[in-house]
């Protein structure tokens, strides 16, 4: 899997060349080619805060069989045929993992991407805020039917003012926001600035902090209808979950999770002046640790034998929401999925979900195939649809093949 531009050329000598430097300040780093380096070094480029790890790596048993792997058959959504390797090429792979039954079948690095460094889930960090909500819930320290503000009274007579917290778990809520990318006015653009994940112009006068520009949202039709996917909802809960717990989001995600599994290296979240940490798209870790996680899932929050999560809270997540108010986000390369808890519910027979992150980040769980895969990327255009044509029928085809014992 390969580039005309290796990605490791960049910030390279004593200083690095002008031409050659990854720098925050540069729209250029937010961009192909030079994003493959930024997304596994934005700690370099960023304030972040630690998820620790835990004080004793878990051993990840190996069973490879990448050359197996690799000569897969896949056909794509749009009726192409390729292999698993060259798929993967051609969206501009980072990392990939596969686990089945716990084991690593297939473990790969490309680019800048290396097993000890952190690189930039983008949206996967949502699924971690969903699921620390829904187990706050099945605890009986978060109503998920009570009004938002009831958390939040600075969110009154914003956009969220008359929603309830489940509203914003499963992203029904109707605000005016848009998260298109190739649109240069969509406020996930402003969101971003006041969230320092990207540059602010010299002019600048917006919101300093996340909590700011979340009262400044205004309401956009009904809520608990139609699915629609914004990460300022995302932002919310977070807010909740951390008033609900008096809790940092990075603490809590280390003390319930990444310090329990056995995971090799620290997480870490991007904040923003604040030091509010960025639970919409700010988390970094390694492929293996979030290998571990999506293997936690798998087992419905039991790790080496001891009941980590309540398998109530992974059964609440896999058993999905509406199918129908989902329709209604307009998700083509999805048919007949569901979003519940920021999770995505395939409803396919295997039972699959998965977290998922522009560029193509994902932790893909298939229960019946007892098969986990990671993949890290940093594709040429944002949005999931222009990887998703070949991730989804890849991952299943390694499923089909896994369960019928022919790699």
């Amino acid at each position: 899997m390969s580039d005309a531009v290796d990605p490791n050329s960049w910030m390279q000598g004593f200083p690095p060349k002008l031409e050659e430097r990854v720098l925050f300040a540069d729209p250029a780093a937010a961009q192909f080619p030079k994003l493959r380096w930024a997304l596994n070094h934005y700690r370099e480029l960023v304030p972040t805060k630690p998820v620790r790890r835990a004080p004793v790596p878990s051993v990840l048993p190996r069973a490879a069989v990448e050359a197996a792997l690799d000569a897969l058959p896949v056909r794509t959504m749009t009726g192409e045929d390729t292999n698993w390797a060259d798929g993967f090429a051609s969206i501009h792979t980072d990392g990939l993992l596969v686990l089945h039954r716990g084991r690593v079948v297939y473990e790969r690095y490309f680019g800048a991407c290396r097993p000890e460094q952190p690189h930039l889930l983008m949206s996967v960090s949502k699924s971690f805020v969903g699921l620390i909500a829904q187990w706050l819930v099945h605890d009986g320290a978060l109503d998920e039917n009570a009004p938002v503000t009831n958390y939040i009274p600075e969110l009154k007579g914003t956009a969220y003012d008359d929603a309830i917290v489940r509203n914003v778990m499963d992203m029904r809520i109707g605000v005016k926001y848009s998260e298109l990318y190739t649109d240069p006015n969509a406020e996930v653009f402003d969101y971003a600035r006041a969230a320092g994940m990207t540059r602010r112009p010299p002019d600048y006068s917006g919101p300093e902090i996340v909590y700011d520009f979340l009262r400044t949202l205004k309401k956009e039709g009904p809520h608990g209808e139609g699915f629609a996917y914004k990460t300022v909802s995302t932002e919310v809960l977070g807010w909740i979950v951390k008033r609900v717990t008096g809790k940092p989001l990075a603490t809590l995600v280390s003390e319930r999770i990444w310090s329990r599994i056995g995971t090799e290296e620290d997480a870490y979240f991007m904040i923003d002046t604040a030091g509010t940490e960025i639970g919409g798209g700010g988390l970094n870790a390694t492929l293996r640790d979030i290998a571990r996680v999506g293997e936690l899932m798998r087992n419905r929050g039991a790790w080496n034998g001891e009941q980590i999560i309540p398998a109530a809270v992974i059964d609440d997540i896999a058993k999905g929401s509406s199918q129908e108010a989902f329709s209604k986000g307009g998700y083509t390369t999805l048919p007949g999925w569901s979003y519940r808890n920021m999770w995505w519910v395939s409803h396919n027979p295997h039972g699959a979900y998965m977290a998922r992150g522009i560029y193509g980040q994902s932790i893909f769980v298939d229960p019946k195939a007892e098969m986990v895969i990671t993949r890290l990327g940093s594709h040429t255009i944002a949005a999931n649809t222009a990887t998703d044509p070949v991730v989804l029928p890849a991952y299943q085809a390694a499923a089909e093949a896994l369960m019928a014992g022919k790699v």
